[in-house]
């Protein structure tokens, strides 16, 4: 049965389109959706009003740069922002960034966006941004962002709440080492973290410290790897693959089938194992074949 339509917008919805006007843009139109059937507004917003989320990832000056070069050759602009206004005055895009910065260049009075009334879209950043597909260290700083963001605005809820918007659990413990170190190679634990870490119950300010506790381990398995990998790279072992060679002999998830053990007590058996392992053992040989058959399993995936 189809829902009842109203052709008016709610006085809410009335008022950010008037609020446009006022900061100096123009509103084009209000309308209904056609997936929800939501209110939203179609607008010119002042370009200098608008600004990136501070929780999205960072700006890649080589997409920016692509993106100016085609809307500076098609000569025009066709793919508008999302926006939300979290006060008058200011407009945040979750997802255009890049677009944002081409129209900054260009030196646009008006940025054309759907402004969305709901301010908590603004958390959505993973599910909209899809103008340029996020690697390991770009989901991890959004989310870190994100959760850092929430725990501040609404501290009575935690990470259950928002399991959606974080989209998976480990992205937030690798996103407050990220926060650190920039180069931090977290693909390696990836596969892990995917098995033993789990979004935590309890409000934000209880489980952030947890967060951080489970970030330092992660760091500490990292510091016991760079140890073999340097005595094995001394021996003459220099194949790019051998951290994930050791690393792929020391996980404790192999013969974990059924049973997976808890975060905590998965990498104090990684740490015990990589401290333990025997670098006179292996062969260069070993840690090519692997490396083929890593790549190979990856390409038939």
């Amino acid at each position: 049965m189809a829902r009842e339509r109203s052709a008016d917008p709610p006085a809410a919805v009335a008022a950010l389109a008037r609020q446009v006007e006022e900061d100096g843009g123009q509103t084009l139109a209000v309308y209904r959706e056609p997936v929800g059937d939501h209110w939203q507004i179609f607008c010119l917003l002042p370009r200098e009003k608008v600004e990136p989320t501070p929780y999205q990832r960072d700006l890649s000056p080589t997409h920016a740069k692509r993106l100016l070069e085609v809307v500076k050759k098609i000569d025009r602009f066709v793919d508008p922002i999302v926006a939300v206004s979290p006060r008058p005055g200011l407009y945040w895009t979750p997802n255009g960034h890049h677009r944002l910065t081409a129209l900054a260049k260009l030196k646009t009075e008006t940025a054309p966006a759907i402004l969305i009334p709901d301010p908590d879209v603004a958390f959505q950043i993973l599910a909209l941004n899809t103008e340029k597909a996020h690697n390991l260290k770009e989901k991890s700083l959004e989310v870190i962002r994100m959760y850092r963001g929430l725990a501040e605005q609404q501290p009575r809820k935690g990470e259950e709440d928002f399991t959606f918007q974080f989209e998976a659990p480990h992205f937030i413990t690798l996103g407050v080492i990220y926060e650190e170190n920039r180069r931090f190679a977290g693909g390696a634990f990836a596969p892990i973290l995917k098995r033993v870490d789990k979004f935590l119950s309890g409000a934000f300010g209880k489980t952030l410290p947890v967060r951080e506790e489970r970030a330092g381990q992660v760091k500490a398995a990292d510091e016991a790897l760079g140890k073999v990998v340097a005595a094995l790279r001394k021996r003459g072992l220099n194949h790019p693959y051998v951290k994930n060679y050791v690393l792929a002999r020391t996980t404790p998830l192999n013969r974990q089938r059924k049973t997976v053990p808890s975060f905590d007590q998965a990498f104090a058996k990684l740490i015990e194992n990589v401290e333990a392992f025997d670098i006179t053992a292996v062969k260069y040989d070993e840690i090519r074949r692997a490396a083929n058959f890593a790549a190979a399993a990856a390409t038939s995936e």
